[in-house]
């Protein structure tokens, strides 16, 4: 469905983060979740001033920190195919542990947490049907 108010393909809402390193943080994006930068624009200095980064059906927007832009840290839900896979791939990518992969009694999804460099925190989830 075409909508003239927005670009074709762009969720209606999309998170925008002010990260402390944007490269680093489309690496991970990149690494952990198959995500594809779709545009990016770069300072002269080569910082990056605009990046969009397709995750699955979500575009996450970023900048890189600077001048009155402070890095701000953030909560991601992210629904995967795989959780675990998801979750070794974020710790190998860079991330820490927030919580192991758990399906917790009454939830029908099994979900951890990671911690990227940029101290966004990644909730991450696959429905598994209830528990």
């Amino acid at each position: 469905m075409s909508h003239s108010w927005k670009p074709d393909q762009y969720p209606s809402l999309s998170p925008y983060i002010v990260a402390s390193d944007a490269k680093r943080l489309i690496a991970f994006l990149e690494n952990a979740f198959d995500g594809v930068v779709t545009r990016q624009f770069n300072m002269p200095d080569g910082s990056v001033n605009h990046a969009e980064v397709r995750v699955d059906d979500s575009l996450v927007m970023l900048g890189q920190a600077g001048g009155e832009w402070e890095p701000v840290s953030n909560y991601m839900h992210l629904y995967v195919e795989d959780v675990d896979t998801s979750y070794k791939r974020a710790l190998e990518a860079g991330a820490v542990s927030v919580q192991e992969p758990i399906q917790k009694e009454g939830d029908s999804d099994k979900r951890c947490g990671v911690k990227d460099q940029d101290g966004n925190t990644w909730w991450i989830a696959s429905q598994q049907g209830p528990k």
